[in-house]
C-alpha cells in the first residue's frame, strides 16, 4: 500500500510539474496500477484493518425493533429482552450508537429555534461579594433566561437557589421578555427537577408554576453540557463585560445595575442571529403564549403556632405583635418581604433581611410589649380601699316612729 508521502509526491509531479504516468512510474519506482489509484484518490491513503466482527452484530436486529417501539429502554432490559449472555460492555456500546436513531430531534440542541419556541434559564454565581447588611457580604445567584429566537435574555439576582426565591426570579425575568414561550429549557437544579429512572421528575414546586404559566419543560439530560449552551455563554459575557470595575451597595442596586446594563446589552447586534435582540422579540413575542389572568405565586408559605413573638426565617427571627402569642400564624415570604397574618389580620410586615442570625423587631411591636406589661402590672396591684357611709342610729329611730 502507497503511503502518505509517496501518495502526495505522485500528485505533485503530475499536477505540478505535468509528468505522465509513465515518467512519474521511472522516477518513483512506483507499479503503474499504484500512480494510477493514487491520482483517482481525492483523499490520502489511510490503513484500516478489516472489521472482525462483534457478537452483538447477530443481536443488532433485536435491539433495532426495541428500541423502534421503547426507544428509552434501558440497556439491561434490553439484554434481558434479547436473552444476552455475554459481556454488558460490549452491548452497552452498541446500543449507545443505536439509540440516537431513534430518538426524537432535542429542540434544545438546535442552532436555530422557531420564534416563540423556547427559553432556556440557568443560575449564575457572579464572582463578587454582594452586601446583605449587618456588616455581612455573600455570594447570591442570579437567574438568567435567554429567548432561543431573538436571544433576548434577561437576569434577576435572588437569595438562595431555593424553589420560591428561583420561581420570584424567573417571574421577573418573564416579565421583561413579554411573553411566554412554550417550553422553559433547565439544567436538573435541586429546586427545579432531577432525572430519576429515566424520566425526568419536577419538584411539586415547579410543577404548579409551569401548570399556572401553561408551558412545557425539558431538563437537560446527564453529561449533555451543550443542550443549553445559548445560555451559559452568557455567564463569560457578563463575567467580561459586566462586573469589571462595579461595586454594589445591595442586592436592590445590583439588580438596578444590571437590567440597565440589560437594556443596552440587547440593543447590540447579535453574531449568531445577526440582529438586535430587542428589535427580534416583538416577532418573538407574536407566537409567545400570553400570561394567564392570574400569575403564580411562588411565595414561601407556611403556618405556625406562635410559643414566643417572634417567627424564624432562614436563620433570622422577625418579631410578631405579642397579643396574638399562641395563635397560629400564617407566614408568607417573598424576595423583599416577611408578612405574616392570623384569621386574616396583618401582625407583621418586615423587609426581609438577607443577612445570617439576626434578630429584626418592629418598632409597633414594642410598644404593644410596653402597653401588655403596664396592663399585667395594674392587674396584679391591690384594689384600693372603697368609702362606705354610715348613717347616724337615730335616722332608723324616726323611721320607727313614723310607721
Amino acid at each position: 500500500m502507497i503511503d502518505v508521502e509517496d501518495w502526495a509526491e505522485v500528485r505533485r509531479l503530475h499536477r505540478a510539474e505535468k509528468l505522465s504516468i509513465k515518467a512519474i512510474v521511472r522516477r518513483t519506482g512506483l507499479a503503474r496500477n499504484t500512480v494510477r489509484a493514487a491520482l483517482r484518490s481525492q483523499a490520502p491513503p489511510k490503513y484500516e484493518r478489516a472489521r472482525s466482527g462483534s457478537l452483538v452484530d447477530a443481536v443488532e436486529p433485536a435491539i433495532r425493533e426495541l428500541l423502534r417501539e421503547f426507544p428509552s429502554m434501558p440497556t439491561v432490559v434490553i439484554a434481558e429482552r434479547i436473552g444476552w449472555e455475554h459481556g454488558m460492555t460490549i452491548l452497552n456500546e452498541r446500543v449507545r450508537e443505536l439509540r440516537p436513531l431513534f430518538l426524537p430531534p432535542d429542540p434544545a440542541q438546535r442552532t436555530s429555534y422557531r420564534p416563540g419556541e423556547l427559553m432556556q434559564w440557568d443560575l449564575w454565581q457572579p464572582d463578587v461579594e454582594i452586601p446583605v447588611g449587618f456588616g455581612q457580604l455573600d455570594r447570591l445567584w442570579v437567574v438568567n433566561g435567554v429567548s432561543g429566537f431573538s436571544r433576548l435574555h434577561g437576569g434577576w439576582m435572588v437569595p438562595t437557589r431555593a424553589a420560591h426565591d428561583v420561581l420570584a426570579g424567573m417571574l421577573q425575568v418573564l416579565a421583561g421578555i413579554g411573553g411566554l414561550p412554550r417550553l422553559f429549557v433547565w439544567d436538573q437544579e435541586g429546586c427545579i427537577g432531577q432525572w430519576r429512572q429515566g424520566r425526568q421528575r419536577l419538584t411539586g414546586e415547579f410543577q404548579a408554576f409551569r401548570g399556572t404559566l401553561g408551558v412545557a419543560v425539558k431538563l437537560c439530560a446527564p453529561a449533555d453540557p451543550e443542550a443549553k449552551g445559548v445560555v451559559e455563554r452568557l455567564h463569560d459575557y457578563y463575567e467580561r463585560s459586566f462586573l469589571p470595575g462595579r461595586r454594589f451597595d445591595d442586592v436592590a442596586d445590583f439588580n438596578s445595575q444590571f437590567t440597565g446594563w440589560l437594556r443596552r446589552a440587547n440593543m447590540r447586534i447579535h453574531a449568531t442571529t445577526k440582529q438586535r435582540p430587542a428589535e427580534a422579540i416583538f416577532e418573538d413575542r407574536g407566537s409567545m403564549l400570553p400570561f394567564p389572568p392570574v400569575l403564580p405565586d411562588p411565595a414561601w408559605r407556611f403556618t405556625v403556632r406562635l410559643p414566643r413573638d417572634f417567627v424564624r426565617v432562614d436563620t433570622n427571627d422577625y418579631s410578631i405583635n405579642p397579643r396574638f402569642v399562641g395563635r397560629r400564624v400564617d407566614v408568607r415570604v417573598t424576595l423583599d418581604e416577611v408578612v405574616a397574618t392570623c384569621d386574616g389580620t396583618e401582625v407583621a410586615r418586615h423587609r426581609r433581611c438577607l443577612a445570617k442570625h439576626q434578630t429584626l423587631i418592629l418598632a409597633e411591636h414594642m410598644r404593644a410589649l410596653r402597653a401588655m406589661r403596664l396592663e399585667a402590672r395594674l392587674a396584679e396591684q391591690p384594689a384600693a380601699d372603697t368609702f362606705v357611709e354610715e348613717r347616724d342610729l337615730s335616722v332608723y329611730d324616726r323611721i320607727g316612729e313614723a310607721g
